[in-house]
Order: C-alpha cells, then sequence, then structure tokens
C-alpha cells in the first residue's frame, strides 16, 4: 500500500476509535492506562488532571506509546501503533477545543484548574492487522 492510502487508513482507525492505551514510563517500566483521544492532523490530545501520575510521568520523560483501534473481534482487527512525545498543555483554548460533557466526572468544567490536555506528536504511528504487514507512516 502507497503512502497516501495508509495516511486514510490510519485517519480512519483515528476517527473512528476515541479509547485506547497510553503508555508512559515510570521507573524505566512501562506503566499504561486507557484514555480517550481526539486527533487533529496525526497529533493526538487526551484529557487529564494535573495531579496525576501521568502527569509527573511525562513531566519526567515524555516518551509515551499508544494503542487505538482493537475492536476486540479477532486476530484481524486493525489497530494503530503511535510512538511520541508528550507535552502537558494548560491554554484555555485548547482545554475548550477538546472539552466533553462526558469530562464533568472528573472536572467541573473547561475552566476546572486541575484539567490539562496532554498533546502527543507522534514520532512513529504503525499500522497493524490491516490485512498486509506493518505499515510505517512517513512523518
Amino acid at each position: 500500500m502507497n503512502q497516501e492510502e495508509l495516511r486514510n487508513k490510519i485517519l480512519d482507525v483515528l476517527k473512528n476509535q476515541k479509547i485506547g492505551t497510553l503508555a508512559t514510563v515510570k521507573n524505566n517500566k512501562p506503566h499504561s492506562r486507557y484514555m480517550s483521544f481526539f486527533n487533529e492532523d496525526f497529533t493526538l490530545f487526551t484529557p487529564t488532571d494535573k495531579d496525576t501520575h501521568k502527569a509527573e510521568e511525562i513531566a519526567e520523560n515524555p516518551n509515551v506509546h499508544i494503542l487505538l483501534g482493537y475492536e476486540g473481534e479477532g486476530l484481524g482487527d486493525k489497530f494503530v501503533e503511535v510512538e511520541g512525545q508528550a507535552t502537558i498543555r494548560d491554554s484555555d483554548e485548547l482545554k475548550k477545543k477538546i472539552w466533553s460533557d462526558s469530562f464533568s466526572r472528573w472536572f467541573e468544567g473547561p475552566e476546572d484548574p486541575s484539567y490539562i490536555v496532554l498533546e502527543i506528536k507522534p514520532t512513529m504511528i504503525r499500522l497493524m492487522n490491516a490485512g498486509e504487514e506493518p505499515q510505517v507512516l512517513e512523518l
């Protein structure tokens, strides 16, 4: 598959799959948890609380790994692996942009001072189980 086809397949996964795992580094070991993700031109955003372990871990080591897309239907489910660098963002504009009422379970609103956004800039995106060998998107 060419890079344009690969790009479109990856965008399809990112558009339709919002829940995945985020792995950070804690004591030189991976530490994973489920998160919700929002995509904008392959940059991923996920909300979190500023006082969480993940925020501390990213402040110490910004390298992250994300899995998105596996639906549990079988071994042929396509998914993406994203390696990237995470940055903690506290921009009011960004927080409002990705705000969802579902976040009100954890935050009082987009102005909540505990609410921050993790921005993940990919260094590698790999499409898995799409009927071919794993394919890496050229970024």
